[in-house]
């Protein structure tokens, strides 16, 4: 069984029909049918034809992506599709054959998939794995470092045993990416150590303490629970000079790498209730289950879920203004990267 991440598209507008449909896809919506294309060099003239501007490295890296997706997987294969919408990964088996559809929208290319687990957090992984589904490719094998067995391992509900190598070896191989081979999304392995960093220093309560930070550098006035039982809240927040004005929030944080389960939303609601608040944010490190997400829509104008991504988005918007001593604790620094188109 080999181990393939098949990212969908660069902004993964589809990755959500995907998941209903059963597929895993590779839109290049303008190459035609592959399946009749028997060689890598046959798909390479069909690369050519759909883009006749395109050089020449360029579409041989398409070429090799798309034969590899058409031609390489097998039933059975394990396939991973990093989310680009939330900090998780899914995975299912390969069912069959590469097939071209045209009822799917602009989506043609696709492969049966089996989705085994479609929430698995990020973090659940080591960072040289994470670095592997950070490839800037659309369609690549991931081998090295016992890649297949480690994810294996933590679909079963187990941790990530970590790179089996002799030396310590953490590189990454991705197969099927062509000239532009370990080429990999800078901001994606940032922020994916940025994760790793609050993962193993914000555990427990002190997840709260930085929500509560962010919370405060947004110009909210809080009050936090003290470490333990927190009677379902973990802060009170408001605005105004005292915390008096609208909006006020009661917030739960769950630091589980674990999706959440409906119940946590319903007691936030709940909780809300009991102090009277406008408004809810549950924060769940590990993200949340389906179900959380589509009863929260019912609740739009009420509670906010945010996740590790959003999370993460909130500290670099107010970092600036976050104490000096959690700064500390959590080091950054901006900086430029070159943008490597697909």
């Amino acid at each position: 069984m080999s181990l393939w991440m098949v990212r969908g598209d660069k902004y993964g507008q589809q990755q959500d029909m995907a998941l209903e449909k059963n597929i895993a896809y590779a839109r290049f919506v303008e190459v035609p049918d592959l399946s009749k294309a028997k060689s890598r060099e046959e798909v390479l003239e069909l690369c050519r034809k759909a883009f006749p501007d395109g050089s020449e490295a360029r579409l041989r890296n398409f070429s090799v992506q798309l034969f590899s997706f058409a031609h390489g997987i097998s039933k059975g294969d394990l396939i991973a599709m990093p989310l680009r919408s939330k900090p998780q990964i899914a995975f299912g088996h390969a069912k069959g054959p590469y097939k071209y559809r045209k009822d799917l929208g602009e989506v043609h290319h696709t492969i049966p998939v089996d989705w085994i687990r479609v929430d698995v957090p990020r973090t659940m992984f080591g960072q040289d794995l994470l670095y592997s589904f950070g490839a800037f490719l659309t369609v690549c094998q991931i081998k090295r470092n016992n890649a297949e067995m480690r994810v294996l391992e933590v679909l079963k509900g187990k941790k990530d045993p970590g790179p089996l190598t002799l030396g310590g070896e953490v590189g990454i191989e991705v197969q099927g990416g062509g000239e532009e081979n370990g080429a990999t999304d800078v901001e994606q392995v940032a922020r994916d150590q940025i994760m790793s960093h609050i993962e193993q220093n914000f555990k427990g309560h002190d997840l709260a303490r930085l929500v509560d930070a962010v919370l405060q550098a947004d110009g909210y006035v809080t009050e936090s629970s003290s470490p333990g039982p927190d009677g379902g809240v973990d802060i009170l927040a408001g605005q105004g000079t005292l915390g008096f004005q609208q909006p006020r929030l009661c917030v739960q944080v769950k630091s589980s790498q674990s999706p959440a389960e409906v119940t946590i939303l319903r007691a936030l609601q709940g909780t809300m209730q009991n102090y009277k608040a406008d408004q809810g944010l549950l924060v769940c490190w590990g993200g949340f289950k389906k179900i959380v997400e589509k009863e929260a829509r019912l609740s739009f104008f009420s509670v906010r879920l945010w996740d590790a991504n959003d999370l993460i988005e909130a500290i670099l918007k107010n970092y600036d203004r976050l104490p000096e001593e959690l700064q500390n604790e959590l080091p950054l620094k901006r900086t430029w990267a070159l943008v490597i188109e697909e």
